[in-house]
């Protein structure tokens, strides 16, 4: 078994703070040819996922 990763973000409690305000987006996006859908990811900071959601 391997041994678990120690980050550094627990280390430094400011970038522990900044990385708390990121949020990682996932959204499904349908083909305009095929009909199927694909996910697209982003990192957004946490204040703008709305307007990246209503965003199409």
């Amino acid at each position: 078994m391997a041994k678990a990763a120690k980050t550094a973000i627990k280390k430094d409690a400011k970038a522990a703070a900044e990385a708390k305000v990121w949020t990682k987006v996932i959204r499904a996006v349908r083909s305009p040819k095929s009909g199927a859908y694909t996910f697209k990811e982003a990192i957004i900071h946490k204040d703008k996922v709305q307007e990246y959601i209503s965003n199409k």
